[in-house]
């Protein structure tokens, strides 16, 4: 199949209410998709689990707790996060063609690695260009946040270039892995079908206005799910607010449109390539300090 704008996309089938049809009777069990989706954002949440215990000194941690249990308290929410999402994405995904060659197989005797390679190329180049947009739009965008960013807060916290390479498994493996799951797997899906849905369920899937909406809605709640964490170092405004959605709805939107138009592991792969210059940034910064 071969979307509005040229580029090629996984085909559809119409599915019935609960089980696929006759053309889709190789799929994967509802539960089979689910158990390997999860397994794939495990690897994120335990990375995040070890950096919190490596990097998290005695005197932070809270009275009643020992450092360890801080640690694996600290997976319960994106655990849960994830099995959501990962439910979700095992129900919508296949309905609405949205395809992941590990989740549902590659409906050919070739392996995964044969069909992704195809996209790496495409995945990483889009990730690193993303990410080096991202740093320029936020080199930008400072001088309007600047006053909101008081230097004792951006030094509160002086991270070496030990502990910024420490957070890289973190950055790779649930940024790369888990958040794509989360958020494009799970959110994006359901939107989709959701979408696909309220406007008629098209034989030939879901209408790309469909999709875009999707993608957008993902993107910046994306986006919002990084206001949390800001707000623990300053207090948010609406400027601070703007620039931490759109720096990070950006980033979405390119994920997005590469898990519509190629695959989920495209969008891991090039969330993962995102990275890279920011990694290299923060490693820089760090050593000029």
């Amino acid at each position: 199949m071969t979307g509005e704008d040229g580029g090629a996309t996984t085909g559809f089938t119409t599915p019935g209410a609960d089980e696929p049809t006759s053309s889709t009777a190789s799929r994967p069990s509802f539960g089979r998709r689910f158990g390997v989706a999860l397994l794939l954002g495990l690897p994120g949440i335990l990375a995040l689990v070890g950096y919190i215990y490596v990097t998290t000194p005695p005197s932070a941690v809270p009275a009643g707790l020992s450092l360890p249990l801080l640690a694996v308290v600290s997976a319960v929410n994106p655990l849960l996060l994830l099995g959501i999402a990962c439910l979700l994405g095992a129900y919508a995904a296949p309905r609405v063609g949205l395809r992941s060659y590990a989740i549902e197989g590659t409906g050919t005797d070739d392996s995964i690695w044969q069909h992704l390679r195809q996209e790496v190329g495409l995945a990483v180049g889009i990730g690193i260009l993303g990410g080096i947009l991202i740093v320029v739009l936020d080199a930008v965008l400072m001088p309007f946040v600047a006053q909101d960013l008081p230097q004792s807060a951006i030094g509160a916290t002086r991270p070496t270039v030990l502990t910024v390479l420490g957070y890289a498994p973190v950055r790779f493996l649930y940024g790369g892995i888990t958040e794509e799951l989360m958020l494009r797997f799970g959110l994006m899906s359901v939107l989709v079908f959701a979408g696909w849905r309220v406007t008629g369920r098209r034989a030939d899937g879901p209408r790309p206005t469909v999709v875009w909406a999707a993608i957008v809605v993902a993107a910046v709640l994306f986006g919002l799910g990084h206001l949390p964490a800001l707000a623990q170092v300053v207090a948010l405004t609406p400027a601070l607010i703007a620039r931490t959605v759109l720096l990070n709805a950006v980033a979405g939107v390119l994920f997005g449109w590469l898990y519509w138009r190629r695959s989920l592991e495209a969008a891991m792969v090039s969330h993962a390539s995102f990275h890279v210059p920011l990694l290299l940034l923060s490693v820089v910064q760090v050593a000029l300090l």
